[in-house]
């Protein structure tokens, strides 16, 4: 309840023009509270003076914002609608990391108003940047890194050192009883499962865990990653931000075993060890 009067309160303030974009979002299409927009004008008037950086360093910068927000899982899931959620109190590592990515793209834009900022993210996080109903989310990340190459988002041409990877994916279509959505509409599975099947059909190329002197040689500071999985179905177990520290590179994260973003201990190499679950790494270069 506490929600929807907030949301009240900022229509009414606001005015039903507060998003005029580029992707038809309306303020009763959105989920968020006061908060997110305090933080997201925030960061973005705070962030414009930085306008001229690269996307990769400005991506890094404004992950180092995050540092210490808490991790929640699951923030986006809100029924077969799919409305747009924006979460900047709660992050888990892929919101993480595209609501980084999304801040960046809006201040190269030379935006600071909320709006315009919802306007990437949405651009960003649905097939083709189109939001309509709940498959058309990007759920597995390779997807995800394909389809925002294809919207110049990102390069994902980095991967082309790497080797490529064939495995099926179809672990949502296999376990739809681990997404509520799914569970509660078995009728959208097919459709799921012909993404599945596109998503398999075209593979995606990576770099193996056992050749990490040529992962090293394609990294760069501020490439987002997707940690590839060994788990039957499975294309990415894990997302953060390739941050450049103490002469290694690391991993600028929002991992559950931390409860919130920290930058990892130990190089991004650690994640990748014999007996991992992760099988190697897909890179994302943010481009703009």
């Amino acid at each position: 309840m506490k929600i929807r009067i907030g949301i009240l309160i900022l229509f009414f303030s606001l005015g039903p023009n507060i998003f005029k974009a580029q992707s038809q979002v309306t303020l009763k299409d959105c989920i968020f509270q006061p908060e997110d927009i305090r933080i997201a004008e925030e960061k973005l008037a705070d962030f414009s003076s930085k306008s001229n950086l690269s996307m990769p360093d400005l991506v890094v910068e404004i992950g180092l914002s995050f540092l210490g927000t808490t991790y929640v899982a699951a923030t986006l899931e809100n029924g077969l609608e799919e409305k747009m959620v924006i979460n900047l109190r709660e992050l888990d590592c892929t919101t993480f990391a595209e609501n980084c990515l999304a801040l960046a793209r809006t201040v190269k834009l030379g935006k600071t108003d909320f709006g315009s900022f919802v306007s990437e993210l949405e651009h960003i996080r649905y097939r083709n940047g189109i939001r309509d109903q709940y498959p058309s989310r990007l759920h597995y990340f390779s997807e995800w890194i394909h389809d925002n190459a294809q919207k110049k988002i990102i390069s994902e041409e980095p991967n082309l050192e790497g080797e490529k990877q064939g495995k099926s994916i179809d672990y949502m279509s296999q376990h739809p009883e681990e997404y509520p959505v799914l569970k509660a509409h078995p009728e959208l599975i097919p459709a799921i499962a012909e993404q599945e099947k596109q998503l398999s059909s075209s593979g995606f190329y990576y770099f193996p865990k056992n050749n990490p002197e040529n992962l090293l040689k394609s990294l760069h500071h501020g490439d987002i990653i997707g940690l590839t999985s060994g788990i039957e179905g499975v294309d990415v177990n894990h997302v953060g931000i390739i941050i450049w520290k103490d002469n290694q590179f690391h991993l600028l994260h929002a991992p559950l075993s931390g409860k919130k973003v920290l930058i990892s201990e130990g190089p991004i190499t650690d994640f990748i060890k014999p007996g991992s679950s992760n099988n190697g790494i897909m890179i994302a270069r943010p481009v703009f």
